[in-house]
Formats: structure tokens, sequence, C-alpha cells
């Protein structure tokens, strides 16, 4: 590949990433090798490694004060050890980076590795004349130069147009890279010229490094997620926000031709989930008090062949601004609030589903013109969903070789006979999916 050409979609064969949202590296660490490496994810996404402003609320990590590895998930041994224990179970790491801005306080402060500085002013590293003049908030989403030049929620906007904070940002990236990094996720990227992130990135050690950019579509805007799709992959909220709608008040027939069929970017530049942090927060997707809806959704997510699914994997909260259990330690899976929803069965097997069919189009599909469908990967998988409210037992048409399979959503098998065709009953909200080289249970 040419190193100056962007990774457009993860790099490899495994292309499912575990978003652990506000776990620490220490219990990030550990999950890559007992259950990320052997479930078959290709990614882990952690959060923003940073120094950052004080605070127990989750969005503290998104206010960084310096690039150095001291927030509350960790230090930089720790990230480090957290980086190479993941590559020996075999899941490379994207990294949350926070670019687009600083702090939004008031005042001076200390950041959580011991840092002073105030809004303006970051000393070693930036000062007052390197934040865009604008110092309002971002108000008008039809008008690029607010977008792009005021300030994100009130946090101090770097200008990115300035050579000193390019060099800056590619030397923070180039520290994680130096570190084992194989890829960023960049925060807020829609408040930062495309053209500014294209020359970030071409500063760094790897230019072609994977890169998945914070776009969030709106209608009629300004700045649109198309402009970012020469940098690398670009988040696709339509597909979150639409799923909601289908999965909640719509048909699942609807979705016989989602992805590029509904406007969406090009599959191969596409990150996509059923939720991220913001949104399991603002109600504008799923999430997982949505209970069967947003299992199914991952499930089909997992199972249809756009984009690059992020798996949402954080923590049972009321309160929209609290940050995590434990400071961010995972003791165990679903204790103390840690809802692992990569771990969830219905969910981590479809991981291997999907690396199992991977480059397969969709194939026979068939719906009951409501909430109810099925549909192949051509001769190495098939998926049913049932989203009705009642069972549903009928004969399906696969293009599968005939032998027993595991249906793998509820470890029982499935006999597929020589025309390719198997009988099953589905009760409601569960979901059926077979694949090839999977036999038994």
């Amino acid at each position: 590949m040419n190193p100056t050409t962007a990774e457009a979609s993860p790099p490899g064969t495994k292309d499912v990433t575990a978003v652990l949202f506000e776990w620490n590296f220490a219990s990030v660490a550990r999950e890559c090798t007992t259950t990320l490496g052997p479930a078959g994810y290709g990614y882990v996404q952690v959060s923003p490694p940073a120094e950052h402003i004080q605070g127990s609320q989750w969005w503290t990590s998104y206010q960084p004060v310096s690039y150095r590895i001291a927030g509350r998930l960790g230090d930089r041994a720790a990230f480090q050890n957290m980086v190479n224990t993941c590559h020996a179970a075999g899941v490379k790491v994207v990294a949350d980076t926070v670019i687009n801005h600083m702090s939004a306080g008031s005042g001076s402060g200390t950041g959580t590795g011991g840092t002073s500085y105030t809004k303006y002013d970051y000393p070693g590293l930036y000062s007052s004349y390197d934040f865009d003049d604008c110092t309002s908030q971002v108000g008008n989403y039809a008008d690029r130069w607010n977008v792009q030049h005021c300030e994100l929620v009130g946090l101090a906007d770097l200008d990115t147009g300035e050579d000193h904070v390019r060099k800056t940002i590619a030397g923070y990236l180039n520290d994680l890279l130096s570190l084992g990094v194989d890829g960023f996720r960049i925060d807020a990227a829609k408040h930062i010229d495309s053209a500014d992130l294209a020359d970030i990135k071409s500063r760094l050690t790897n230019p072609g490094v994977y890169w998945k950019q914070e776009v969030i579509y709106g209608a009629g805007e300004a700045v649109q997620p198309t402009e970012y799709t020469g940098n690398g992959d670009v988040q696709e909220f339509r597909y979150a926000y639409d799923l909601k709608r289908v999965f909640t008040s719509e048909k699942l027939a609807y979705l016989s031709n989602y992805g590029e069929g509904w406007g969406y970017l090009n599959s191969s530049l596409a990150g996509v989930f059923v939720d991220n942090h913001d949104s399991e927060r603002n109600g504008s997707t799923l999430n997982y008090k949505a209970g069967a809806r947003y299992t199914l959704a991952n499930v089909f997510m997992l199972a249809w062949p756009y984009g690059a699914p992020d798996i949402n994997s954080g923590y049972e909260w009321t309160d929209a601004d609290a940050g995590p259990p434990n400071g961010g330690k995972v003791n165990a899976c679903w204790q103390d609030g840690w809802k692992c929803q990569h771990a969830w069965p219905e969910i981590r097997s479809m991981v291997a589903f999907r690396n199992a069919t991977r480059g397969q189009a969709v194939s026979n599909w068939w719906d009951d013109g409501n909430n109810a469908i099925a549909f192949g990967r051509g001769t190495k998988g098939y998926v049913a969903i049932n989203h009705e409210t009642s069972s549903l037992t009928r004969t399906y048409q696969t293009s599968l070789a005939a032998g027993t399979y595991c249906n793998v959503q509820n470890n029982t098998t499935v006999t597929v006979n020589s025309g390719g065709r198997f009988t099953a009953t589905l009760g409601p909200d569960t979901a059926l999916a077979l694949y090839a080289g999977r036999s038994s249970c």
C-alpha cells in the first residue's frame, strides 16, 4: 500500500472494534486476553489517554490539559503494557484522541497529572496565540467558519491552521504511535478543517495509519462527512439514528438495502455503531436500556456487510454525566454497573460470524413484510431475526452447504439439507445465526 494513502476501513481481516468506554488500561489489557482476542475482535478502542481536567464526570476525559499519558485511566507504563498485552492477544489498539480543543474551565486549575493551566495557557504546550480568535460558542451549523473556529460547548478551540499547533498535535499522535497504537479516533473532527487534519496526518511517522473521524451528519449543514473521507474513515451517525427508528417504530423489512442505498457514505469508508458514549446518553440512538431491540440491532449490524462496526461497551447510568464505576477499574463484567456489551453472548458470537463471512455479499433475503427478516452471506453464513411479538416457524432457503450448523445465538444445532433449506422456530425478539466452520455448539 502507498504509505501516503489513508487506511479506509481497519486494516486486517477482523474489522470489529470493542469500544471499552472509560475502562482503565489495566482492565483493557486483561479483557484483550480473556475475551476480545478469543472472540475475534480486531480492535479495542480506549478512552482518551491524555492528562485532563480533574472531576469525576466522564467528559473530563475530553478536556485535555497536556498530552502526557496521565489521566484517570492510567499512566504511561499502564498504557504501554495494555498495548503490548492486546497485541499479544491479536487485538489492535485505537486511541480516542482529543485534538480539536483543550479545556473549558474558567480561572486556573491543575490537571490529573499535576499540570497547571488556564483555559488559554498550557505551559510548554500552547499559549493564547495558539487558539482561534472566536471565543464564543459554536452556534450556527450553517456557517462553516463558526463551526470550525468557535468553541464547541465552550472548549478552548485550537487554531489547527497554525504550524505550531499542527506540529504539537502530530507530536502527540507520534508519541502514541511510538507506544504501538494502531489507529486513532479523531474526536470532534467536524470542528477541524479537513485540510488541517490532512496536514497533521502527513506529519505522522505512519501517515497511512488507521484514522476514524467523528463527523456528525446534519442535513443542510455547512460541514459534511464526505469532506473527510480523503483522510480515512468517517463515523456514519445516520446508520445509528435510522437503526433506532427502524427497530423502534418502523419495519425491519425496510433494511434490505441498508447502507449506500440509504444515502450513506461508501461502505469502505464508514465507521458504524448502534450507539456510542454520546448518543447512548442523549437519546438519539438505541442504548442498553432498550433491551432486546438493542441486542438485535447489534446482531444485525455485525451480520450486515456495511461499514466497520464499533460495539459500545460502557456502564449503567442514571446521571448522564456520571463517570465510570471504580474510577475505570473493571473487577469483573456485569458487576459494579459495568455492562460489557461486547461480551453479551448474542453480540460476542456475531464477531466470529462476521469474520467468517467477510467478503460475502447478501443473498437469499426474506422478510414477512414487517419485523421478521432473514438473509444469507453467500455460502458462508445465514441469519434470521424475529422482532415480532410472537414466535415464527418457517423453512428458510440458504446457499449453505448441507450439514449440521450451530445456531450461535442460542447454542442449538440446525440441519441444512441438500437443497440448502432448514426449518426453525424463533421466539419473539430472538435471532438465529449459522456460519460455515461452526458445526458443533
